[in-house]
């Protein structure tokens, strides 16, 4: 009863770390130049119930029997890609095309 508990309170909390996420990228959809991220997990712990089998004369090998025991956050990862060029009818701004960074 407590491994579900468990499992399903590290779910929400991943998940409402990709909210955070998701809602500070909606928010600042229009700054110039901001990169938006995302959210990847990963499983915590698995604990093994019963290991593997080697196949005999009757039957096949068996797999692993595991219990997953929660998720969390694995990266937060910005997205790097080229962003749309905006004119702005000034001579003295500059933009980079490609790969790159202003120093």
């Amino acid at each position: 009863m407590l491994r579900s508990l468990f499992s399903g309170v590290s779910g929400m909390k991943s998940n409402q770390i990709k909210m955070d996420v998701i809602g500070n990228n909606i928010a600042n959809v229009n700054t110039v130049a901001f990169k938006g991220a995302r959210v990847t997990f990963k499983d915590m712990l698995n604990q093994t119930l019963q290991g593997t089998s080697a196949p005999n004369e009757n039957i096949g090998g068996t797999n692993a029997k595991q219990i997953g025991l929660g998720v969390a956050v694995a990266s937060i990862d910005t997205n790097m890609s080229q962003g749309a060029l905006q004119p702005t009818g000034r001579a003295t701004d500059l933009a980079i095309e490609g790969n790159g960074f202003f120093l």
